[in-house]
């Protein structure tokens, strides 16, 4: 990231304020969203990368960017916000995710979805997406975050001894 602010991730829909452990709207952890005005850059930027990551992931097996310079011209000219120096594939998210009522062609964007995905409508794909994305963060947090939340918790596992 620029040696600027580093923005906060959120998109104004926070669930973490319901007990949610990871965010239905901007997919942070719980304790990111509370911790975020505390957090220096290299953490805010591992905190991006990763949101990045999965969310490649997961456009990346729905819909592929063939031209890139195209889908920005497009984003800039309709004034959707999109991080530049992110993938493309994060830009595409955008896009769908604010023109999915509105876009009838996506070839026009530069993107192309995969023949699997082509029957279906934007809007069901942009939800589909914001789902995966979802359970692929919750996922991540249950496999690497909260393992170490329960032994900060707890302390070191009890080893049960026999016929001590």
């Amino acid at each position: 990231m620029p040696n600027q602010t580093i923005k906060t991730p959120c998109v104004g829909l926070c669930s973490t304020v319901y007990g949610d452990l990871v965010c239905r709207g901007c997919k942070r952890y719980h304790h990111e969203v509370i911790q975020w005005n505390g957090y220096n850059a290299e953490e805010k930027q591992a905190v991006w990368l990763r949101l990045e990551q999965l969310l490649v992931q997961v456009m990346t097996s729905k819909l592929q960017v063939l031209d890139p310079q195209r889908l920005r011209q497009q984003l800039e000219d309709r004034k959707i916000r999109f991080v530049p120096h992110q993938s493309p594939y994060c830009w595409a998210y955008q896009l769908i995710a604010r023109g999915a009522r509105v876009i009838s062609k996506l070839d026009a964007y530069g993107l192309a979805l995969l023949p699997e995905f082509r029957e279906r409508s934007l809007a069901d794909l942009r939800d589909a997406i914001d789902r995966e994305f979802f359970l692929l963060s919750e996922a991540h947090y249950e496999r690497y975050i909260a393992p170490g939340f329960l032994r900060e918790s707890f302390g070191p596992p009890l080893i049960a001894t026999f016929g001590s």
